[in-house]
């Protein structure tokens, strides 16, 4: 039951996820990778970060002028506004556990771009993630 100030949505939910649907999740996957991976290349160009009393505005503004940092916010924001199209189409149940694809571009994407390893260990868990995401996605 619904509160006086809430209102319910009186369409039916969507019953299955859409062709249209799926790439506006899978689209906010991406970008949220890439701006994950923009994040990280900023921390390469800065250095670890640490928010001392002395210095917090000084590491502040640094991010806030690192290119990388910043392409990573914008692209984090238009994520975002991704992400709420696509929530608007698909259950939750079925969209939130494909944001898990992230983890399998950004396993690949780190290994090329930051020459991070991955192990045979990694490699066995992504493939447990894929394997929920295909299993969820199955059951729409």
């Amino acid at each position: 039951m619904l509160c006086d100030h809430c209102v319910a949505d009186p369409r039916p939910p969507p019953s299955a996820v859409t062709f249209a649907a799926f790439l506006f999740i899978l689209t906010s996957v991406l970008l949220n990778t890439a701006a994950q991976l923009l994040l990280k290349a900023g921390t390469n160009a800065l250095g670890v970060i640490t928010l001392s009393r002395d210095d917090w505005t000084g590491a502040l503004w640094r991010m806030a002028t690192e290119p990388h940092f910043v392409g990573g916010v914008v692209i984090y924001m238009v994520s975002l506004v991704v992400w709420i199209m696509g929530l608007s189409r698909v259950p939750v149940s079925i969209a939130f556990p494909m944001l898990s694809l992230g983890y399998v571009v950004n396993a690949i994407a780190a290994h090329y771009l930051f020459g991070e390893a991955v192990t045979v260990g990694r490699w066995l868990g992504i493939g447990f993630i894929v394997l929920g995401v295909w299993l969820v996605a199955r059951s729409a």
